[in-house]
Formats: structure tokens, C-alpha cells, sequence
């Protein structure tokens, strides 16, 4: 075969695949049903906030969490931050018990987020003490920027989380705080600022759509993961996988996804709320979006190693581990496909130029319905998530507006491929330093009126 023909064979394959999967998931996100509720007072809570120059959001994230969720302790882990974050959360814990500060020096520090988090599992494990609260003790990670929905606790203490005491992880759905600013970038034009507004909604629509559609799919599979903000551990659970060094994070890039894995492999069950949820900045520029996404798919491809124990584990059906093989190709796969898909494209494109008399032929015997059938299919299974989070998350967003934002998701899936040959290249050549995602107002040099007008609300 030649390697047109190959491109193309590999090329209709990978797109059945995808469109199966795309129907999978939309299948159960129309069919979830809500949560229920259970007694927050039959657990003992406790946040863990990983800090690194956090001044500008740190504050109004303790003031929501000590407003909202009074019976929880507060454990910020103060990662060498060089600006005020620790004077802020010291002036917290003077008025208030439950507010921890935890500091980390160098070199001791900035090792990345699952060494931060590891040194809080081992204070709140010590505050804990050998006792049987342990069982019933609940570790809650939070980002600098987050905010918890006020009934997290009441839908994760439930029957569908950690009433059934074999449930060791909790993951809620992440939505973005900004979703709706008109104008992030104050001093700036129109279209940048229309830009930034699309770029925060897009990343809405890929957390409260496709990704809430995947972990929803997962409740079949028994696969439900972690992500980086909103996951809560029930402590018993990470004390079945701290080992010796009593460190149950592992040091992959993507370590929420590594601690499901070792979790689950451990035989604890994950679950996810879709009815509670967690708020967090979207970033409104394309730079850090793609470092911290790179970040991401890279930690993806280190997980791969534990693919040989997820097929031997007696905790994952076949089911479950052809979802997670999916998940750790998906970077591979974007790699792959950015070349078969685009040489496919690029003959036709030549050819139409050199050979017109004949791409005119095939054009009208049935070529031109065939490239809008392919079309259709191909922009249509991403630009449904626009329709869908009209439908499902926001109602108030307009048909019109719900149109725009499909097309615009077909578009943003385009980076996907520029994020998968990055972690593709900082995979194969051993770089794999852990980079902070920089919020908006750090790259704005100052806070965003913007930003803090969204976070309040």
C-alpha cells in the first residue's frame, strides 16, 4: 500500500473509533442522574490547598472555605512561595483554628504539586492520630482559585460516595469561574477580549461537556479518575498506598490521574458527583493554556506504565481497562493522527490545483456529497457539546450563541494536536520539570478587576 493509502485507511479508522466513543459518552451524559445527598456530619473534612505565589487569590479562597464549610480544617501548604501567600494564610490562622499553614523550603520544595500534597496527607495523618476516625477522615483537594460548590460535602458524604465505605476517592465536576466576564482584558480591544471570553467558555464546555461526559461513562467502567482540583480521598484509602515513605502521590506530571490509578489497583472504588462541583479560573490566553495542557498529556504518557498492572489487576473488567488504554493513547493517537489526517488533505489540495479538469469530475459524481458528509460528521461530533451545554449546564446561553460555541469547540480541538506533539517531544528527550500554571492576573502583573469581580460572586 502506499503511504497515501495507508493515511487514508488510518484516517477512517481512527475517525470510527472516535465517533464511536463520542456516541458513548453523549449516551450516558443524556441519561446521568443527579446524586443524593448525605449526612456531612458523619465525616471529619479536611482541604488541602498547594500554594506557590498565590497571594492574589489565596485570601478570598480561605474566607469562601471558612464561610461556607465551618467544620472543615484548612491545611495550606506553602510551596516556597516568594510573595505574600504565607503572611496571608498566617493572618487566617491566627483567627481561626482550623486554618493551617504548612511551609516548605528549599530545597526541600518546589518539587511539584504530588510532593506538596504528600507533605499535607503526612500532617493531616499525624493530626489524625492511630485512631478510628481515620476511616471516616476525608481529604479534599482544592486549588488556590477554588470554590466548592456549598453542597460538595452533603452529596460526597451520600450513598452514591463515602457512605459506601468502599468508596476511596471522590472526584466533583470542575467548571470555570469567568465563564461569563465580557471583558477579561481591561485596556485592551474588542476582539481580544471577545477572543479571551471564547477561550475561558471553551474551557467550561470541556469540563462540564466531554470531560463530564467521560467521567460519567466511567461509572459503567469502574474507572472514575481524579483530577488536579475538586478530588477528595478517603485518608484509609491513601494510607493503602503511602507505603514506607508515606506517600501516596505519586511524581508523574498528571498525578491526580496516577493516584485513581494506584487507588484503584489498590481495589478501592472511585466515583464522581456531577450535581456538586468545583470553581476555578479558566486562563484567557492560548500560552499557558497549551503549557499547563502539555503538562497534562505528558503525564499521560508517564502513566502508560502502569497499563501492564491495570490488565493483570483483577480490579478492572475488560471494560474498564479498554478506558483507560484509551485514555493513555489519546496523546499517542493525536500524534499519529496529525500526520495521517493531514496528508490525505494535502494530495487533494495538489491535486485540485495540478489536475482541475478531473477534481471537477469527481467533484460532481458524488465526491462533493461525500466531502460534506465527511464534514458534517467531522465537525459535528464536537460542535454537539455546544448544543449540549445549552441543553444540560447553562440554559440562559442562546440556540444562536449554543451554535457559535459548537463551532468554536470544533476549532479548539484543533490545539490538541500542537499539545500532543509538545509532551510528545518533552517525553522522548527527558524533560519532565513540573511547570505552574500562571494565572491571569500574574500575567497581567497585577489583579484583574475581572477576576475578582467572578471569584466573589
Amino acid at each position: 500500500m502506499s503511504l497515501l493509502e495507508v493515511s487514508i485507511s488510518l484516517s477512517f479508522f481512527l475517525g470510527l473509533i472516535f465517533l464511536a466513543y463520542v456516541c458513548i459518552l453523549v449516551r450516558g451524559f443524556l441519561k446521568a442522574k443527579p446524586e443524593r445527598p448525605g449526612d456531612p456530619g458523619a465525616l471529619d473534612w479536611h482541604f488541602i490547598i498547594p500554594c506557590r505565589d498565590e497571594q492574589a487569590v489565596i485570601g478570598g479562597t480561605l474566607d469562601y472555605l471558612e464561610t461556607t464549610f465551618p467544620e472543615a480544617h484548612l491545611w495550606v501548604i506553602d510551596d516556597a512561595s516568594t510573595d505574600g501567600t504565607a503572611r496571608i494564610v498566617a493572618g487566617h490562622a491566627e483567627r481561626n483554628a482550623n486554618v493551617h499553614l504548612l511551609t516548605r523550603r528549599l530545597p526541600d520544595a518546589r518539587l511539584g504539586k504530588g510532593a506538596a500534597l504528600n507533605h499535607g496527607y503526612r500532617e493531616i495523618s499525624d493530626h489524625v492520630g492511630d485512631t478510628g476516625a481515620r476511616a471516616k477522615t476525608i481529604v479534599a483537594v482544592v486549588d488556590a482559585d477554588g470554590r466548592p460548590s456549598p453542597n460538595m460535602l452533603q452529596l460526597c458524604a451520600g450513598p452514591d460516595a463515602f457512605e459506601d465505605e468502599t468508596v476511596g476517592a471522590v472526584q466533583v465536576e470542575v467548571r470555570m469561574v469567568n465563564r461569563d466576564v465580557a471583558r477579561p482584558l481591561p485596556g485592551k480591544g474588542p476582539l481580544a477580549n471577545r477572543f479571551a471570553a471564547m477561550l475561558a467558555r471553551m474551557q467550561d464546555i470541556e469540563f462540564r461537556g466531554p470531560i463530564s461526559a467521560m467521567q460519567i461513562t466511567r461509572r459503567k467502567t469502574g474507572t472514575v479518575n481524579m483530577g488536579g482540583n475538586g478530588q477528595l480521598n478517603r485518608l484509609t484509602a491513601l494510607d493503602s498506598i503511602a507505603g514506607e515513605k508515606r506517600e501516596p502521590w505519586g511524581n508523574a506530571l498528571l498525578e491526580d490521574f496516577e493516584l485513581g490509578l494506584r487507588l484503584m489497583l489498590a481495589g478501592w472504588k472511585t466515583a464522581y458527583s456531577r450535581s456538586s462541583w468545583v470553581d476555578q479560573e479558566a486562563l484567557w490566553t492560548v500560552q499557558p493554556l497549551v503549557v499547563q495542557r502539555t503538562r497534562w498529556a505528558q503525564g499521560s504518557m508517564q502513566c502508560f506504565r502502569y497499563l501492564p498492572r491495570v490488565w493483570g489487576s483483577p480490579c478492572f473488567s475488560t471494560a474498564g481497562f479498554l478506558e483507560i488504554l484509551y485514555f493513555m493513547l489519546r496523546p499517542w493517537v493525536q500524534v499519529i493522527g496529525s500526520v495521517v489526517y493531514v496528508i490525505p488533505l494535502a494530495v487533494f489540495a495538489f491535486n485540485a490545483a495540478a489536475y482541475r479538469d478531473f477534481m471537477q469530475g469527481f467533484l460532481l459524481n458524488g465526491g462533493l456529497l461525500l466531502m460534506f458528509a465527511y464534514a458534517i460528521v467531522g465537525i459535528g461530533e464536537f460542535a454537539i457539546w455546544g448544543w449540549f451545554y445549552r441543553s444540560r449546564c447553562e440554559p440562559g446561553v442562546s440556540r444562536r450563541s449554543a451554535l457559535y460555541y459548537g463551532l468554536a469547540v470544533a476549532v479548539y480541538s484543533v490545539l490538541n494536536y500542537v499539545i500532543a506533539w509538545r509532551a510528545f517531544g518533552r517525553f522522548v528527550t527527558g524533560r519532565g520539570s513540573w511547570k505552574k500554571t500562571r494565572r491571569n492576573s500574574e500575567l497581567a502583573g497585577a489583579q484583574q478587576p475581572a477576576v475578582a469581580e467572578a471569584v466573589a460572586k
